[in-house]
């Protein structure tokens, strides 16, 4: 917990340094307004920190329930295994949306990521559902509608393609990491995007063609699991998005290092 709040008092103090920087010539009412906006945007990820993930073996066997907080702590460089997913969100062009997260995350602030990367919850029973990852779709749409603000009804979880499980394992800042089974979900189709600044504070599409070019160009380093999936697999899947079955392997956890 110590360290916990370590990562968060030092993120608070960056953050509000920015703050005091970007208001110098302004009133203080105006600057005691924004360093409490900051402490409520930081307060909002701590909360999410007591939400229950699924607790799984190597083979996606549900253990049971971890909060969030728990299977982020990096201890003796070991992190609990737990369930989570990736979602690669293309528009009809076939351009593969990027997100930057927010400077208030507790894991990988800052970094560019995928459209997506959450946990289906525990408490929430629809979210445990495993058949045809069916809880995992749900929990997808919960949370691309919560970080990017897509309506519901354009994200429909029977919509979103699922590919195949990778597993990896990184110590992100020797704090907080992660160590999950990485469920990967594909959507094509252009959707509303209205961003939450608590989540988010960039989001851009790359062009396949160009891809290389646009990410090497980014202003952030990459996720470790949107680098590895970057490395291993994604070229090939994007290449085929209208013929995704083909990659279907549903049997298989990847091991990615």
């Amino acid at each position: 917990m110590r360290g916990f709040m370590r990562v968060l008092c030092q993120n608070l103090t960056k953050n509000v340094q920015r703050s005091r920087s970007f208001h110098q010539n302004q009133g203080g009412g105006q600057k005691s307004k924004s360093i409490a906006g900051l402490q409520a945007a930081i307060d909002l990820q701590h909360s999410a920190m007591s939400e229950q993930c699924i607790l799984v073996d190597e083979h996606d066997r549900n253990l049971g329930q971890i909060s969030k907080r728990e299977c982020h702590r990096v201890i003796d460089g070991q992190i609990p295994l737990h369930r989570a997913f990736s979602v690669f969100l293309f528009n009809a062009r076939g351009d593969m949306l990027l997100q930057k997260r927010s400077s208030y995350k507790i894991t990988y602030p800052n970094h560019y990521t995928n459209a997506c990367c959450s946990h289906p919850l525990y408490e929430i029973e629809g979210e445990r559902e495993e058949r045809d990852a069916l809880g995992i779709r749900r929990a997808a749409q919960r949370r691309l509608n919560h970080e990017l603000g897509i309506p519901l009804h354009q994200i429909r979880p029977e919509n979103m393609h699922y590919l195949t499980r990778i597993h990896y394992k990184d110590l992100g800042d020797g704090v907080w990491g992660e160590h999950e089974i990485d469920y990967i979900l594909f959507l094509q189709k252009d959707v509303d995007l209205n961003p939450n600044k608590n989540e988010i504070s960039d989001i851009r599409f790359v062009s396949r063609e160009n891809y290389k070019k646009e990410i090497d160009a980014l202003p952030g380093e990459l996720t470790p699991w949107f680098k590895l999936i970057l490395k291993h697999r994604l070229p090939v899947w994007w290449s085929d998005l209208s013929k995704l079955k083909l990659h279907e392997d549903l049997d298989t956890i990847y091991k990615f290092s």
